[in-house]
């Protein structure tokens, strides 16, 4: 964002960082409020209805979009693993707890799975990971400062507000790295090795809580910090300049052309099912 925000946030290796990362792919150069306004029809299209017409139209997309992006598959993977269990898990339970309905598929003694229930779980499944995967690589192609760039010039957001959205988007490596630590320290000193269940699930409370205080400390060091450094004391100069070019446009127009041909597609195949109704 500002001279001193990008200092002060980023890790420190010994060589002086450039003042904004190399671009290497089409995602990573659009403004990051291209991004979410592109992200925006497409997510409000599936909140609205739950099929597989909708959704599967939405995560093809993703997916053919996903070596454009930049980003690697193993990375991708890395990141969205637990998104993809999600939606298998509640793929499945949504298929055995579905109202059932035509014929029946499969039936064995209390599993009974029809045709309306696995579709059922079909579009949960495909839902959960066509809000998500979207947003992960948003999330993966987005720096933080030009995300903070861009809410403070573009939108004028409070100072305060975009400084603490920038601090945590910077830290939530630092959290991951932390928790990590924290297990294997636990583990060293006998504790949380084994035991039954309740013990497990007591260990790994007490190591949430473990992490909940070094983030606050955390917390309040680089409050200091940066209170020490005059933020929020009036007016600073800009390091970096948010700007809005071409590619911006059509990032726009693509989530929009996207949110459209997916919902014309559902109600054209009569799969379209308005949650609220």
């Amino acid at each position: 964002m500002r001279a001193e925000i990008t200092s002060d946030l980023r890790p420190h290796s010994g060589v002086e960082a450039p003042s904004r990362p190399v671009a290497v792919s089409a995602f990573e150069r659009a403004n990051p409020l291209a991004k979410l306004a592109a992200l925006l029809p497409v997510t409000a299209v599936l909140v609205a209805t739950m099929d597989w017409v909708s959704s599967g139209i939405v995560l093809a997309a993703a997916v053919a979009l996903l070596p454009l992006s930049g980003i690697r598959v193993g990375e991708f993977l890395r990141r969205a693993w637990v998104l993809l269990a999600a939606a298998l898990i509640s793929a499945w339970g949504t298929a055995l707890v579905g109202e059932d309905s035509g014929a029946v598929l499969l039936e064995a003694g209390p599993v009974l799975l029809s045709e309306g229930s696995v579709l059922a779980g079909l579009a949960t499944g495909l839902r959960i990971l066509a809000v998500a995967l979207p947003g992960v690589m948003v999330f993966i192609t987005t720096d933080p400062t030009d995300l903070a760039d861009a809410l403070s010039q573009r939108l004028r957001l409070p100072a305060r507000f975009v400084l603490g959205s920038l601090a945590a988007f910077r830290l939530l490596g630092v959290l991951t790295e932390e928790w990590r630590t924290l297990g294997q320290a636990r583990r060293a000193r006998g504790v949380g090795a084994g035991g039954n269940p309740f013990r497990r699930l007591g260990s790994w409370l007490g190591q949430v809580f473990g992490l909940m205080v070094q983030a606050i400390r955390r917390a309040t060091k680089l409050a200091v910090t940066m209170e020490a450094r005059g933020f929020g004391a009036g007016q600073r100069t800009w390091a970096r300049e948010s700007r809005f070019a071409r590619i911006d446009l059509w990032v726009v127009l693509g989530g929009v052309g996207l949110a459209a041909l997916a919902l014309e597609l559902s109600v054209a195949s009569g799969a379209f099912n308005l949650v609220w109704a």
